[in-house]
């Protein structure tokens, strides 16, 4: 894992930048190796190390504990479960930034699964990789009547958070989801998109969002990275 000094780029970026892939690709779990540790691997001096180091805490993948060593903390995304709120909002909540780029979009003619789950013959589908501060998270999958999916593909479907264009521009008043949460692997294609391995295992979310006529306005599906997303639900115990 040697470095390049002939690069113009600075060697404590390329450290920083390596470290980064390798805490995104697994290969390190909960810690980084130590200051020494790390020269030896890199042949780098003990200034590059922690210049390469210190980068990464202040971007907030890393966190130093005295005393234990240099701990791995990308801030995972917390959903709440019990309201129903847009990926955006959720980034946002957890102090980071969101963005999506998107795939694809169009007119789709439905599998026979799609069909069963939703009653569409046809649907607008849009396939779009979320990220948080610039890290991509999650890959989702939409698919929207065909009347509704045209009217949202005037707007900016790629950056724009399709709650609002739904509820503020369509005025549609959403009234409750269903949503079903498995665990699953990705296609090497989604994992390439998502920058994982093939064999990591991800959170896989199901949901039909309904409007308050009760028809089904969207049925949403998504794979979000299981080392940077989770879902949490508050329990309660009721006494008679």
């Amino acid at each position: 894992m040697n470095l390049d000094p002939k690069d113009p780029m600075p060697l404590h970026i390329q450290l920083r930048n390596m470290l980064e892939k390798l805490i995104k690709e697994g290969f390190y779990q909960e810690k980084i190796p130590s200051e020494r540790e790390l020269m030896e691997a890199f042949k780098v001096s003990r200034s590059t190390v922690r210049e390469a180091v210190s980068h990464l805490v202040r971007d907030g993948i890393l966190e130093k504990v005295h005393g234990k060593g240099t701990f791995i903390s990308l801030k995972p995304i917390q959903d709440w479960l019990g309201s129903l709120s847009s990926t955006t909002e959720i980034i946002k909540r957890m102090g980071m930034k969101p963005d999506a780029r998107l795939i694809t979009h169009g007119v789709v003619k439905t599998s026979d699964e799609i069909k069963e789950v939703t009653g569409f013959q046809e649907a607008y589908y849009i396939k779009r990789i979320r990220y948080a501060n610039e890290i991509p998270i999650a890959i989702e999958i939409q698919y929207y009547p065909v009347e509704i999916g045209k009217k949202l593909a005037q707007f900016d479907i790629e950056k724009g958070t399709l709650f609002d264009f739904l509820e503020e521009d369509l005025q549609i008043k959403f009234s409750e989801a269903e949503q079903i949460i498995t665990g699953g692997q990705l296609t090497k294609e989604d994992a390439n998109l998502l920058e994982i391995p093939e064999s990591l295992n991800v959170l896989a979310t199901e949901r039909l969002l309904m409007d308050q006529e009760g028809d089904l306005i969207e049925y949403y599906v998504a794979y979000f990275r299981s080392d940077m997303y989770s879902f949490r639900i508050k329990l309660s115990r009721k006494y008679n």
